[in-house]
Formats: structure tokens, C-alpha cells, sequence
């Protein structure tokens, strides 16, 4: 028609048909997958298999991401800041580079991951997915950083991870709880009680409760959440799970 460019005429179709055609191109944007990984003492003080899961699935999920052609970031988050592993990574031997960094990662002090998101450089808007990995198991309010990254029009999965001593703690009678995050034998944060089965029986409970409020939470905002145990094998999460919930294709 009138005003179509000549060069993007067809010609390949035109000797098939003797009609003129105009290809058409989309410009298809390079989409960048964060991954936000707890790196406090949490996450390794006790039980170093939530540490590893951690630094596995974000590994994994950044292969993904690399393989389909996409731009990575890989972010620890420590305190209020998120530390970026490599910059932005595009190609296997960045991506392999920034992998063996992380795999150095130290899991200490604490973690605010509103602060750490929020404050984040290069949050990006509408182009790709955020991926959160803690066991959030804190007092911070991480829900801002959720509402954050959806404001900025990211795709959001939160990944849980949890121990089976976190899962099914097996603790009986008189006990003195020490919070991986405190600083000292005297923190506040520290409790001394007698645990019985319906101390037990309320703890499953409330990390039910617990979980059913994030996974609601996720769903009214439009993300996703997945709970995973520690000991879990990462495939599972990968072609299983994330699958379920259509990051993974």
C-alpha cells in the first residue's frame, strides 16, 4: 500500500504469489532476571543447607535466564544494601565468573530486605523478573519491597527456604533459644523456656498461618511464592515447582 518502505518487500513471496508482502519485525526486548539472595546468618549459622539450596537454585534460575539469552543480576543482600556479584551479566563466562564468586558468599549479621530492594540501583522497570530468596523468617517489613518491584512493573517470585529443624524442630522440656542473628549471649532476642506439645503443636501452626499469609499476599499482588525445604533437591524446585507457576517453561 501507499507508504510502505520497498525494501522490506518480500520477494521470496512475490515470486510464489506474484502479490507484494511486507515482512514485519518485532523488536524484541533483552529481558533481566535479578536474584536477590538473604546472605544473613540465618540462612547458614545452624543449618548450612539452607545456605547451599540458596546459592544453588540462584544459580540455576541465572543459567535459565543466560540460556534463553537474557541479561542476569545476582544481588546478596546484607543489612540495609544488596551487594551485586559481577554487574549486569550477559554470556556463559560472565555468568560462570559471577557463580564462582557466590560460591565464597559469607552468611552473617542480618537482613532487611525492604532497605536492601528499595535502595537497589538499577531496579529496572517492565523488563523482567525479580526472584527473592530467604527464608523470611524476619522482622523487617519485606511486603514494601514486594509492592516496590510491582509498582516498577517487575515479574516477582519469592522462594522460601526452610530447614527440617525449622520445618519439624524437635525440641523438648526446658530449652534456651539462641537467635542466629544475635550478637550476644545476652541479646533480648534470646529466650530460655519449657517447650511442650502444645508449644509444639502452636509453632506448626503459626508457620502454617505464616506461610498461607505470604502465599496470599504474593497472589493479591500479582507474584509468586513457592516454599521449599532446605534438603530438597534444586531440580525439584527448578522443573517442578517454578514450572507449576509458569516462570519456568
Amino acid at each position: 500500500v501507499l507508504g510502505d518502505d520497498l525494501r522490506h518487500i518480500d520477494w521470496n513471496l512475490y515470486s510464489r504469489f506474484e502479490k507484494h508482502y511486507i515482512k514485519l519485525f518485532v523488536d524484541e526486548r533483552q529481558m533481566c532476571t535479578q536474584v536477590f539472595i538473604d546472605a544473613s546468618a540465618s540462612m547458614a549459622k545452624i543449618d548450612y543447607t539452607k545456605a547451599t539450596f540458596a546459592l544453588k537454585s540462584a544459580a540455576a534460575i541465572g543459567y535459565i535466564a543466560i540460556h534463553n539469552m537474557d541479561r542476569v543480576s545476582f544481588r546478596l543482600i546484607k543489612g540495609e544494601s544488596a551487594e551485586e556479584i559481577g554487574g549486569t551479566l550477559t554470556g556463559k563466562d560472565a555468568f560462570f565468573r559471577a557463580v564462582n564468586e557466590l560460591e565464597n558468599t559469607e552468611f552473617k549479621g542480618f537482613s532487611d530486605i525492604e532497605k536492601a530492594v528499595t535502595n537497589s540501583l538499577n531496579i529496572g522497570s517492565n523488563d523482567g523478573l525479580t526472584v527473592i530468596i530467604s527464608d523470611f523468617l524476619t522482622d523487617n517489613n519485606w511486603k514494601k519491597a514486594v509492592d516496590y518491584l510491582i509498582y516498577k512493573k517487575r515479574q516477582v517470585l519469592l522462594i522460601q527456604v526452610l530447614s527440617q529443624d525449622e520445618l519439624n524442630p524437635l525440641y523438648n522440656g526446658r530449652m534456651r533459644l539462641i537467635d542466629s542473628e544475635s550478637i550476644s549471649p545476652i541479646d533480648e532476642r534470646n529466650l530460655k523456656m519449657k517447650i511442650t506439645k502444645s508449644d509444639y503443636k502452636a509453632y506448626q501452626q503459626a508457620l502454617k498461618d505464616y506461610k498461607e499469609d505470604i502465599k496470599k499476599f504474593c497472589a493479591s499482588r500479582g507474584a509468586y511464592f513457592i516454599s521449599v525445604a532446605s534438603d530438597e533437591p534444586v531440580e525439584r524446585l527448578i522443573f517442578d515447582k517454578l514450572a507449576q507457576v509458569g516462570t519456568v517453561k
